[in-house]
């Protein structure tokens, strides 16, 4: 029988109940010689961190969480959130969680409900002593206060990190944050996922003659520029001037648009003022169509108006943050990112590399 470490003997006797299946074929292999004393080692390595995944969805992403669970494979697990009268909210796990490599899925578009709700599912994964936790944030709200651009102002995006630390998650895996930078505001692994693959592939489609991309703000030429680049084609950005938040006041366009199928790159659509904006100034500039690309559909106050107003050919964005049922705009369409996301959780779990899931960014 070849040599093995003595400090093994302990799991094997402690998992082969737990892990019979597993555990059979591993030790069938060390007595019949087929395995020398490193591959065993890896092979008791998996077998001891072989923890059960459970996925968990909160209340603003259901729609997609089941459609992230449909592509893993798995069921959604069971939750309950026990509402009082005055607001106040107390969700609970329905199913043991001990020992699990628990992923919850929730964007945190405002109310602040939707954050708090997150927050609680990972306090209470915590004191369930679940193994891993991961929060799946598709929506990272409060990321466009990254930083103390005036005097006198919070940086919620640091303050929601940090929240999110202290209540014990372990993991975050978000998409398209309005700063990249945020990453550096957690002291733990966060698995920032790009929509760029999936809108590559649906520009491609398109088939557009005269293909440019615009960014519509400097904030966002680095992510214009990677479109492009993805894309082999040009680029144009606009220059904008803000009076107040969600207000602009002008906008200047930098390259010849003259007779050029425009779409628009940004991370986050919200009343769409600004992009209708920028889209009526590139028609004016002589474009030939303007379509916009968005991950993030906020769309919140007169958005679907001014849509439905604007010289927009299409608007495309992700199922990140659920439509509102109850309004109607026929120019928007989405795109699911719950493979990617299926994927990614995957990869995590699995302890394997997802590059490939980057879109080239």
């Amino acid at each position: 029988m070849p040599f093995f470490p003595s400090v093994f003997l302990g799991r094997i006797v402690f998992f082969v109940n737990l892990n019979f299946q597993l555990f059979i074929p591993i030790l069938l292999n060390i007595f019949v010689g087929k395995l020398n004393p490193t591959q065993i080692f890896i092979a008791m390595s998996k077998l001891y961190h072989s923890n059960e995944i459970k996925l968990f969805s909160a209340t603003q992403s259901i729609e997609l969480s089941q459609k992230i669970a449909e592509c893993f494979q798995k069921p959604l697990g069971k939750m309950t959130i026990a509402r009082f009268s005055d607001g106040e909210f107390q969700p609970s796990f329905d199913e043991t969680v001990r020992g699990c490599d628990v992923f919850i899925i929730q964007s945190t578009t405002p109310p602040a409900d939707n954050l708090m709700e997150l927050l609680l599912l990972v306090d209470a994964a915590k004191r369930a002593s679940a193994h891993y936790i991961t929060a799946i944030i598709p929506y990272f709200g409060f990321s466009r206060q990254d930083r103390k651009d005036r005097p006198r102002v919070a940086i919620g995006a640091r303050l929601v990190a940090d929240l999110l630390t202290a209540a014990g998650v372990t993991r975050i895996m978000t998409m398209d944050l309005h700063a990249p930078q945020i990453q550096g505001f957690f002291n733990l692994p966060v698995d920032h996922l790009y929509a760029s693959s999936v809108f590559i592939q649906y520009i491609n489609s398109l088939n557009l003659p005269n293909l440019t991309i615009c960014s519509p703000d400097m904030g966002g030429t680095a992510r214009a520029r990677a479109y492009a680049s993805a894309l082999g084609t040009d680029m144009v950005i606009c220059s904008k001037e803000r009076k107040q938040a969600n207000v602009v006041s002008s906008i200047s366009v930098i390259g010849d648009v003259r007779g050029r199928d425009i779409v628009i790159i940004d991370d986050i659509i919200d009343t769409a003022g600004t992009i209708c904006k920028v889209a009526q100034t590139l028609v004016d500039s002589g474009a030939n169509s303007v379509r916009a690309v968005c991950t993030h559909a906020v769309l919140s106050g007169k958005a679907y108006e001014n849509l439905n107003a604007s010289v927009l050919q299409e608007v495309v964005v992700t199922d990140t943050i659920p439509l509102d049922a109850t309004k109607k705009c026929d120019k928007i369409k989405q795109i699911s990112v719950a493979q990617m996301f299926s994927d990614a959780i995957r990869h995590v779990y699995e302890h394997t590399s997802i590059s490939s899931l980057f879109g080239g960014q």
